[in-house]
C-alpha cells in the first residue's frame, strides 16, 4: 500500500520491489480527498508508472474505508482504520534485540569451535607438573565457556517471555490479533534458543571426551615414568649381580660374596614388588579402556620379563656361589687330609712297632686313613666341574693339582709302608724305617692320577656328608666298541659318497634341463615358421620371460659342473668349489629379481600355440613355467645337499671349508630373498642402494609413543598399533606398509609402501643404540642359554654337530648380534 503521491510513491515502490523481490501481487494506492491533489495524482501515476517497473495490478483507493475490502481490520492500525495495536518503537527495539540474540549465539559458536581446535592443535607438555598446570587451565576455561553459555541461554528465554501475551479478558482478541504477528519471531528465538542447547550438549560431550584423554595421558606419562624407573633399577642391581660373577679367590671371599648376594636379594624383593604394583596398575588402565592399551601391555610385559631376568639371574648366582663354596670347602678337607697324612706318617716311628698288635694298628690307621684320602686323590678338574656346574679358575686348578700330587705320594708312602707292616704281622719281621718326605719333596713326585686298573671314583657331598661312587671304567667298552665305530666310519664315508653323487648327478640333470628351455623355446621365439603361433606382443618379451637363464647356463656348463665333476673322488674339494665360485652365483638374484615379471609374461600368454607347439616338440610331461623354476629350486638345493655332507663328514679341515661353504650359500639365499623384498618398496626417494647392505627384514608392530618433543591432542587418537614391515640396513631402518594385493602371486611378491627412513645423526648416536640393542640381545641369549644347558649335556656329538649347522637358521640372537658386532667394528674403524 502506498500513499497517492507520485514522487514519493515512486521510491517507496522502488525500495519495496529491490526488499520483497518476486512478493508482490498487488499495489494499493490511496488518493488524496481534494479535488486538485486527486488530478494531479492520476496524471502523475499514469505517466509514471512503467517508471515503477511493476508488472501487476494497481488498485487506487479514494478513502480509508476502502481499505477495509481488501485487508482485515486485525491487519491494520488504528490510524487506517484498523484494531492492530502497534508501536514502530517497541518494534524496533525488539527487533534489535533478536537481532543481537543471533549475533551471541553465532559468536558463542564460534568461540566453542575455535576453543575445541586450540585443545586439538595445541602442543601438549611432555613433564608431569605442566600436564597437570594445562588441565587446570582448560578446566577452568572450560567452566568460564559454560557460564557464557548459560547467560545466552537465560537471554533468549527471556526474549521468549517478551513475546508472550498476558492472558486477560480483554487482551484475548489483541492477543489472538497479533498472534501471527509474534509466531515468526518466536519461532526465530525458539530455533536459536534450540541451537545453543544443541552446542552445549556437543561441547559437554566433546569435553568429556577431552577430560578423559588427558586424563589418560597423564596417567600414561606417570606409567612412563614409574616403568623408567624401575627399569633402571632392575638394571642397576642386575650390573651389581654381574660383578660377583668372578667365583676364584678364597673360601672367606667365596663367603664374601654369598653376602653381598643375600642383601642384593633383599633389596630386589621390594624391587620385584614395586614391579608387580605397577605392573598391575597398567592391567588396570589398559581395563578401563585406554587408548594406549597396546603399549602399556608391552610395557608390563617387559617389566615382567626384567623382572624374572633378575630373579633367574640372582637364583643361578646363588647356585653358583653356593657350589664354589662347597668346593672350597672340600678342598680345605683335601688339605686337612693331606696334613693327617703327614702327621700320620711323622707319628709312625720304628721303636713303636715291636709288636704284632702295634704293626696291626698302625696297617689299620693306614687303611683308614687310604680310605679317606681316596676320592680327593681320583677326581678330575673336569669331574669336579661337572660335579659342581662352575668354570674352574686356573688359581683353582692349581690349588687341587697341588693337594692332588702330596696326596698321591703320601699314598704311594703309605702303600710301601703297608706292605712293610703286612710282612711284620704275619713274619714278624722289623719293619723299614720311612723317611717322612718334605712338602717340596711331595709336590716333585709325578706319580699318575689314575691307574687303568683301578675304578674311577668321584665324588658328591649331601649336606655334611661325604658320599662316594664309583664308577668303572669304560675301557674294555671302548676296545670292544674299535671294529664298530670302523664299521661306523666305513658308513660315513658311503653316506657322504652317496650325497656327493647325488649333487653331481643333479648338477648334470640340471644343465641339461635349462640346454633345453633355452634351445626349445628361447631360441624358436626367433625362429620365422613359428611367427604364426606366436602373440605380436610376446615377440619382444624374450628377455623378461627367461632372464638371464642364458648366463646361468652358460656359468654351470662351461665351470662349475666340470669342477664339481673333479670332486668325485675328492670329497674335501667340494668346499673349496664353492666357496672360489660364491661371487658368480651373484647372477641368480638378478634372475629372482626378474621373477615376478617373467611369471606375468607366462600368466597373460600361457594358452597361446606357441607353447603349446614347443612343449610337443620336447615331448615334455610339464609346462616352462615349471622349468622357469628350476634356477631358483636349485639355488636352494645346494645348501641342503651341503649339509648332508658336512653331516658325514669327518676331517676337521674339510669339515671348516664346507662349513664356510654352507655358509655362503646361506648368505646367498637371504640376499636374494632381501632383494626380492627390496624392489618391491615403492614411493622411497631417492636410491636405496646408498643406504648399504640389507641386513634382515621382517613385519613388526610399530607404536608411536610419548617422546620428548611436540604432541598434539589430535595425535593420541591414532594412538595404536601400526603393522609396518620394517628393513635393517647398515645405515637406516626403512619402515613399510605392506600393501594387500589380490591376484594371482600376490602372496609369494608383495608390494610395500615406503612411510619412513630412520638415520642415526651421527656415528656417537649409532654407537649408543647398537650398544643398547647389543645388551637386550645378551640378556635374551643368556636365557636361552640357561634352557638349552642341560639339553646340550645330555647330546652326543653327532647331535651337537647337527645343532651348529642349523644355528644360522635357529639362533636369531647370534646372528643379530653379529651383525651388531660388525657394525660396531666398521665404526670403530
Amino acid at each position: 500500500m502506498a500513499e497517492a503521491n507520485p514522487p514519493r510513491g515512486k521510491m517507496r515502490f522502488r525500495r519495496n520491489a529491490a526488499s520483497f523481490p518476486g512478493n508482490l501481487h498487488l499495489v494499493l494506492v490511496l488518493r488524496p480527498t481534494s479535488f486538485l491533489q486527486r488530478t494531479f495524482t492520476d496524471i502523475g501515476f499514469r505517466f509514471s508508472q512503467e517508471d515503477f517497473m511493476l508488472k501487476l495490478p494497481v488498485v487506487m483507493l479514494s478513502s480509508v474505508s476502502d481499505l477495509l475490502t481488501y485487508i482485515d481490520d486485525k491487519q491494520l492500525t488504528p490510524e487506517l482504520g484498523g484494531t492492530l495495536q502497534y508501536c514502530h518503537s517497541e518494534w524496533i527495539i525488539f527487533r534489535n534485540a533478536i537481532e543481537n540474540f543471533a549475533l551471541t549465539v553465532k559468536e558463542m559458536a564460534q568461540m566453542l569451535q575455535s576453543f575445541g581446535t586450540e585443545l586439538a592443535e595445541t602442543e601438549l607438555p611432555d613433564d608431569i607438573p605442566s600436564i597437570e598446570e594445562i588441565l587446570a587451565i582448560r578446566a577452568e576455561r572450560y567452566h568460564l565457556l559454560k557460564n557464557d553459555i548459560t547467560a545466552v541461554t537465560k537471554e533468549g528465554k527471556i526474549l521468549l517471555t517478551n513475546l508472550e501475551v498476558p492472558d486477560t479478558e480483554g487482551a484475548v482478541s489483541s492477543r489472538l490479533e497479533c498472534h501471527q504477528q509474534i509466531s515468526g519471531d518466536w519461532q526465530t528465538i525458539n530455533k536459536l534458543l534450540t541451537q545453543v542447547r544443541d552446542m552445549e550438549t556437543a561441547f559437554d560431550g566433546f569435553w568429556e571426551k577431552h577430560q578423559l584423554k588427558m586424563e589418560q595421558y597423564l596417567q600414561l606419562w606417570k606409567f612412563e615414568q614409574d616403568f623408567q624407573q624401575l627399569v633402571t633399577e632392575v638394571e642397576f642391581l642386575l650390573n651389581q649381580q654381574a660383578e660377583l660373577a668372578d667365583v676364584t679367590g678364597t673360601i672367606a671371599q667365596v663367603k664374601q660374596k654369598i653376602k653381598k648376594l643375600e642383601n642384593l636379594d633383599e633389596n630386589s624383593q621390594e624391587l620385584l614388588s614395586k614391579a608387580q604394583f605397577v605392573i598391575l596398575h597398567g592391567h588396570k588402565l589398559a581395563a578401563n579402556h585406554h587408548y594406549a592399551l597396546d603399549l602399556i601391555c608391552q610395557r608390563c610385559n617387559e617389566l615382567r620379563y626384567l623382572s624374572d631376568i633378575l630373579v633367574n639371574e640372582i637364583k643361578a648366582k646363588r647356585i653358583q656361589l653356593s657350589r664354589t663354596f662347597k668346593m672350597h670347602k672340600l678342598l680345605q678337607q683335601a688339605r686337612q687330609c693331606c696334613d693327617e697324612g703327614e702327621c700320620l706318617l711323622a707319628n709312625q716311628e720304628i721303636d713303636k712297632f715291636q709288636s704284632k698288635e702295634d704293626a696291626q694298628k698302625a696297617l689299620q690307621d693306614i687303611e683308614n686313613f687310604l680310605e679317606m684320602a681316596l676320592p680327593f686323590i681320583n677326581y678330575e678338574p673336569e669331574t669336579l666341574q661337572y660335579e659342581f656346574d662352575v668354570i674352574l679358575s686356573p688359581e683353582l686348578k692349581v690349588q687341587m693339582k697341588t693337594i692332588q700330587l702330596k696326596l698321591e705320594n703320601i699314598r704311594s708312602i703309605f702303600e710301601n709302608q703297608q706292605a712293610g707292616f703286612r710282612n711284620l704281622v704275619h713274619k714278624h719281621v722289623r719293619p723299614i724305617q720311612f723317611v717322612v718326605p718334605t712338602p717340596e719333596n711331595l709336590i716333585t713326585s709325578r706319580t699318575p692320577f689314575f691307574s687303568s686298573k683301578q675304578g674311577k671314583k668321584t665324588w658328591r657331598q649331601n649336606q655334611s656328608n661325604l658320599k662316594i661312587e664309583v664308577v668303572h671304567d669304560c675301557q674294555e667298552k671302548r676296545s670292544s666298541g674299535q671294529s664298530s665305530s670302523l664299521d661306523n666310519g666305513n658308513s660315513l664315508d658311503v653316506l657322504k659318497n652317496h650325497v656327493l653323487n647325488e649333487l653331481i648327478q643333479t648338477e648334470r640333470v640340471y644343465v641339461r634341463e635349462l640346454y633345453t628351455v633355452l634351445l626349445g623355446y628361447r631360441a624358436e621365439m626367433d625362429n620365422p615358421e613359428m611367427f604364426d603361433l606366436m602373440p605380436p606382443l610376446l615377440r619382444n618379451k624374450k628377455d623378461v620371460l627367461f632372464g638371464n637363464m642364458a648366463e646361468i647356463y652358460e656359468f654351470h656348463n662351461d665351470i662349475f659342473l666340470s669342477s664339481l665333476e673333479n670332486c668325485a673322488h675328492a670329497p674335501e674339494s667340494v668346499g673349496p668349489c664353492f666357496l672360489e665360485r660364491k661371487d658368480d652365483f651373484q647372477m641368480y638374484a638378478k634372475y629372482c629379481q626378474n621373477k615376478p615379471r617373467s611369471e606375468t609374461i607366462w600368466r597373460k600368454y600361457s594358452e597361446c600355440a606357441f607353447f603349446q607347439e614347443c612343449q610337443r616338440k620336447l615331448k615334455h610331461r610339464l609346462r616352462l613355467d615349471s622349468y622357469l623354476l628350476k634356477p631358483v629350486q636349485r639355488i636352494t638345493k645346494y645348501q641342503l645337499l651341503l649339509k648332508e655332507l658336512l653331516k658325514y663328514s669327518k676331517d676337521c679341515e674339510a669339515s671348516a671349508l664346507l662349513k664356510e661353504a654352507l655358509d655362503a650359500m646361506l648368505d646367498l639365499l637371504k640376499s636374494v630373498n632381501d632383494s626380492m623384498h627390496q624392489i618391491a618398496i615403492n614411493g622411497y626417494i631417492g636410491n636405496l642402494n646408498e643406504l648399504g647392505k640389507m641386513i634382515m627384514q621382517g613385519g613388526f608392530s610399530v607404536w608411536i609413543g610419548h617422546k620428548k618433543g611436540a604432541t598434539k591432542m589430535k595425535d593420541l587418537a591414532r594412538f595404536k598399533p601400526m603393522q609396518r614391515h620394517l628393513f635393517l640396513y647398515e645405515k637406516a631402518i626403512v619402515f613399510c606398509k605392506r600393501r594387500v594385493e589380490s591376484g594371482e602371486g600376490s602372496d609369494r611378491y608383495p608390494s610395500y609402501s615406503f612411510k619412513h627412513c630412520w638415520k642415526a645423526p651421527n656415528v656417537d648416536v649409532k654407537m649408543t643404540w647398537l650398544k643398547e640393542i647389543r645388551n637386550i640381545l645378551l640378556k635374551q641369549q643368556e636365557l636361552l642359554t640357561v634352557k638349552k644347558r642341560k639339553q646340550q649335556d645330555q647330546l652326543t656329538e653327532q647331535d651337537k654337530i647337527q645343532i651348529s649347522l642349523q644355528q644360522n637358521d635357529e639362533d636369531p640372537c647370534r646372528k643379530w648380534l653379529s651383525y651388531i658386532d660388525e657394525a660396531t667394528m666398521s665404526n670403530g674403524k
